[in-house]
């Protein structure tokens, strides 16, 4: 049995095609809509599933064609993210035989596809691993400098297995152990989800976060773009969870806070919080904003900013992040600068051994944020009231 499944988003083909293969059927995906039509007549499919929201060619169009330009009574559903009663409602007008709502269970998916066509004549015994088809696809840069001992961790891959939608782009930042090595034999076979991007010289942290996020804001089926620490001191569940935030809302920018509160496991040096403290006392001053973590090393952006965020080199190494929300500020002006960031405090942050960043280095961090201060000083931003300054803070209770 043929199955036709045409999305503008391969990562929410990838899994899906993986799954159906396996049980039997012979899938073919398209990301275009146009070619997805022209292979709707070569494939003669005998299911066909299409996403809804797609450039130029909508999947309505879609089944427009099918039904009647082609006269095909072949059985449609319907994978979307769109829940409009309208388009829900044409959709069966038109013909669509099932109209299933992102995300899901791709256990779910099967099923449906078995009660549409059957299920094939040889029935393979497959993994019924809990996977969800998401609604949004999401690219997160892990910035690497001499992480070979860590990456060996099966936590990544883990993510990536469990977790469609998400495409994982490792930057070693010149490492000199074999930390490019490790990272290539985690992408081998998995280069659909995982992306190497290797700078030759050592540039820091600030500079391989940049050219990770602008080589990752090249691909067309993103919508949000993040960075995370090679460490997983920020564990990936709780990154997912800032993804959930901003898909879900009218953020730009999601930023993990390592606030300590009831039910939540962050762990932190005693000397390392204090001077903390400090240093974000004198990073509010100079973003007019109540931040409580700016360097937390877990952030999603929406796709539209990174430009902003991210085109121009940093003049600093460490507190990147600073200079980030201070170039949203100019760009919109403090007061719509403050409604697209958001803080989220994590539900778990343990301070990970062997950090690059020693105590002594707090005063090269003081001293960067005098650099930030004096760059940015004669660009202008929007004054706002006192009662303006509290940035939106989201608290996780479940």
């Amino acid at each position: 049995m043929k199955i036709l499944a045409i999305d503008d988003q391969q990562l929410v083909l990838l899994p899906l095609q993986k799954r159906l293969t396996a049980l039997g059927y012979n899938v073919k995906i398209e990301t275009n809509a146009n070619h997805g039509i022209t292979l709707f007549d070569a494939f003669q499919p005998d299911l066909v599933i299409v996403d809804i929201n797609m450039p130029n060619i909508s999947g309505l169009d879609i089944v427009s064609h099918i039904r009647e330009t082609k006269s095909s009574e072949v059985p449609i559903m319907v994978l979307s993210g769109n829940t409009q009663d309208t388009i829900i409602s044409k959709g069966f007008d038109l013909g669509v035989d099932d109209y299933v709502k992102k995300p899901l269970s791709l256990n779910e998916v099967c099923a449906r596809v078995k009660k549409l066509i059957g299920a094939p004549d040889v029935i393979s015994d497959v993994s019924t691993s809990e996977v969800l088809i998401q609604q949004r696809c999401v690219g997160v840069v892990i910035p690497c400098y001499n992480e070979e001992e860590r990456l060996l961790s099966t936590e990544f891959l883990e993510f990536v297995e469990k977790h469609s939608g998400y495409h994982l782009c490792f930057v070693n930042d010149g490492s000199k152990d074999n930390t490019l090595e490790v990272l290539k034999s985690l992408q081998k076979g998995r280069e659909d989800f995982i992306s190497v991007y290797n700078c030759v010289q050592n540039g820091g942290k600030a500079e391989a976060v940049r050219l990770g996020m602008l080589h990752m804001a090249q691909k067309s089926d993103l919508d949000y773009i993040g960075f995370l620490d090679a460490d997983l001191s920020t564990d990936l569940s709780d990154f997912d969870d800032l993804v959930k935030t901003i898909e879900t809302s009218e953020f730009k920018i999601v930023s993990g806070s390592r606030i300590s509160r009831m039910g939540a496991n962050i762990t932190k040096e005693s000397a390392r919080k204090t001077i903390s403290l400090t240093i974000n006392f004198i990073i509010r001053k100079i973003l007019s904003m109540d931040f409580k973590d700016t360097q937390c090393g877990a952030k999603i952006f929406h796709k539209d900013v990174i430009p902003v965020a991210f085109n121009d080199k940093f003049v600093t190494q460490w507190i990147f992040d600073v200079e980030i929300f201070k170039r949203i500020t100019h760009q919109y002006g403090l007061k719509q600068a403050k409604q697209m960031l958001c803080e989220q405090p994590l539900k778990r942050w343990i301070h990970a051994d062997g950090s690059k960043l020693s105590m002594k280095d707090s005063i090269k961090i003081v001293m960067q944020l005098a650099q930030i201060a004096w760059v940015y000083r004669s660009k202008k931003t929007t004054e706002i009231t006192v009662e303006d300054t509290n940035l939106n803070l989201v608290e996780i209770t479940n």
